[in-house]
């Protein structure tokens, strides 16, 4: 199949790959230079060795194809449907069967609802079904020395992703990942993994990838160091009355108003919420018009783990859904069958 030929004035350093069907390799530019010079030097990388290791990298057009139209950028009715089916709920509960023990455990160690661990995993790769077709150095050097646009942060990412072969004792050639590099159930970028990946079970490896319970504790370690508050809402549906609500509409993610606020707005905010809690309202597009949320912090530590209020909202629903459907399944009506 012939891929399509990437070009564009910010791509330039991409210009041989017009002659090419698929890949080239890691041009040898002063940046990528430069790269090598800080890991040598910074990390006591060894040159040769890394140079070499850079000869069996690829430069991938698919993954700067892929980076172009993130999910995100689709209506929240479009985005919804891709993660709100019976597939991925009925395959959720079934993660949280087959794992409550764990799950139980990490739950009680970090506050995190394991409902809101095995939706982030669902959304993520589809419970490990979907960790990702490209290998993550490739992924991570096309984004680093093909993508001008975000080349900093993707060299940093490789930069954290070659630190965490070395310290795992992982070949770096070998991890698989998504078009951005993110890796294994949880989808971490390197520096997260870094930072927050956890050894649950105790057989010193964090491995994200196989294992399931390393996948959802790094998940809640990083919910946890974000300040999530157990056992605290995450958010509610509300209606308004008019059009006052408007004002409190905002780009922000950051809970920016009070209850009393969005009461004066005519807004009907859940009675049990008192005045002085710091909340933000928020609208998602539907095909007739808009859905209003009251969300609070805890929504907002969802975005810290991907900024934006489509995936978020998602993962609430997601972990919704999934423990209806487990504590359906559970019912003393559905046991008499």
């Amino acid at each position: 199949m012939k891929i399509k030929k990437v070009i564009t004035l910010a791509l330039l350093p991409l210009a041989m790959l017009t002659a090419q069907a698929a890949t080239a390799a890691v041009p040898n530019t002063k940046t990528f230079k430069h790269f090598i010079a800080r890991m040598v030097h910074q990390h006591k990388f060894n040159g040769a060795s890394l140079r070499k290791q850079f000869n069996s990298v690829v430069i991938q057009p698919a993954v700067l194809d892929a980076i172009a139209k993130p999910a995100e950028a689709k209506p929240w009715f479009e985005y919804r449907e891709i993660f709100m089916t019976e597939e991925r709920i009925n395959n959720g509960v079934a993660f949280l069967e087959k794992n409550e023990n764990a799950l139980q455990a990490i739950e009680h160690k970090y506050g995190v609802p394991a409902e809101i661990l095995v939706a982030i995993i669902g959304v993520e790769s589809k419970y490990g079904e979907q960790p990702g077709k490209y290998r993550v150095i490739d992924a991570l050097s096309t984004l680093s020395f093909a993508y001008p646009k975000r080349s900093q942060y993707f060299q940093k990412e490789l930069e954290s992703f070659l630190l965490m072969s070395r310290k795992e004792h992982i070949d770096p050639l070998k991890p698989m990942g998504s078009y951005a590099g993110a890796m294994g159930l949880p989808q971490f970028m390197p520096s997260n993994f870094n930072t927050y990946a956890v050894d649950f079970n105790h057989d010193h490896k964090r491995d994200i990838w196989k294992n399931n319970a390393d996948a959802a504790a790094s998940i809640a370690n990083y919910f946890a160091k974000n300040h999530w508050q157990s056992g605290e809402a995450i958010a509610f549906s509300v209606k308004a009355k008019g059009d006052g609500y408007l004002q409190l509409l905002n780009d922000t993610l950051k809970p920016d108003a009070t209850v009393a606020q969005l009461r004066a707005a005519q807004i009907a905010v859940p009675t049990q919420l008192p005045d002085d809690e710091n909340v933000k309202l928020l609208g998602f597009q539907h095909a007739g018009g808009e859905d209003l949320w009251v969300t609070l912090h805890n929504f907002y530590v969802i975005t810290r783990y991907n900024h934006s209020p489509l995936y978020a909202m998602a993962v609430y629903q997601l972990s919704q859904a999934i423990a209806e459907r487990k504590r359906a399944l559970h019912s003393p009506a559905e046991l008499q069958k």
